[in-house]
C-alpha cells in the first residue's frame, strides 16, 4: 500500500464493516473510527471512627469523590437507607444526576446544531431501585422530566423530537440496562 501523503488509498476491500471499526488506517477510506475515553476519579473513604470496620454500626459510610484537576470535592455516603448521611451525595443520586445531565448536554448540543434556542433548562429526575431479599439491588427505571423554555418563534414539535434524539445520543443512557423514560415539557418564553 502506497503510505505517502497524499497518495490515493486503494479500493476499498469488500469485507465485513467491522472492518472499519478494527483497523486504523481504514479510516482513509473515510470510515468512521470509533475513540476511547478515560475518566479516572478517586473514592476516599473518610468514615472510620476509630475501629475501622470492626462491626456493621462501628463506621460511617462517608467518603471524598476526587477528580483530576481543582474539580469541587464531592461529598458521598450511601442512602440512609443503608445507614448513611442524607446530606451527602449517595451513588444512586448520582446516578440519576449523570443520566439527566448527560441527556441535558445532548438536547442543548442537537438544539445548537438544529436552530433551537433554549434559554433555560431544568429536570426532575427520579430513579428507582429495586433491593432484593439477599440485600442486594438494581434500579428498575429513571424518569427524566426535563422543563425546557425556548425562545419566542421557535418550532416546539422540533424542539420536542430533539428529546428522542438526545436519548439515542446519551453516553450514560446507553450504558444502562434499565429504562430512561422522557416526559418532556417544552414552552416559550
Amino acid at each position: 500500500m502506497d503510505t505517502r501523503a497524499g497518495a490515493a488509498p486503494p479500493s476499498m476491500p469488500l469485507g465485513p464493516p467491522i472492518l472499519c471499526a478494527t483497523l486504523v488506517f481504514l479510516s482513509d477510506w473515510g470510515c468512521e473510527v470509533s475513540k476511547t475515553h478515560h475518566y479516572a476519579v478517586v473514592v476516599k473513604w473518610t468514615g472510620n471512627t476509630g475501629t475501622g470496620t470492626s462491626g456493621y454500626k462501628n463506621y460511617e459510610r462517608r467518603h471524598e469523590i476526587v477528580g483530576e484537576g481543582q474539580k469541587p470535592v464531592i461529598p458521598g455516603s450511601s442512602d440512609p437507607a443503608f445507614r448513611g448521611d442524607s446530606a451527602r451525595w449517595n451513588p444512586e443520586e448520582l446516578l440519576v444526576a449523570s443520566l439527566s445531565a448527560c441527556h441535558k448536554l445532548w438536547y442543548l448540543h442537537l438544539s445548537a446544531l438544529a436552530g433551537i434556542v433554549v434559554t433555560a433548562y431544568v429536570d426532575h429526575a427520579e430513579g428507582f431501585m429495586e433491593e432484593t431479599p439477599d440485600g442486594s439491588g438494581h434500579f428498575t427505571r429513571v424518569i427524566l422530566r426535563p422543563e425546557v423554555t425556548v425562545a419566542p418563534g421557535t418550532d416546539i414539535a422540533k424542539a420536542r423530537e430533539l428529546q428522542a434524539d438526545a436519548h439515542a445520543k446519551c453516553f450514560i443512557a446507553n450504558s444502562v440496562n434499565f429504562p430512561v423514560e422522557h416526559e418532556p415539557r417544552v414552552k416559550t418564553a
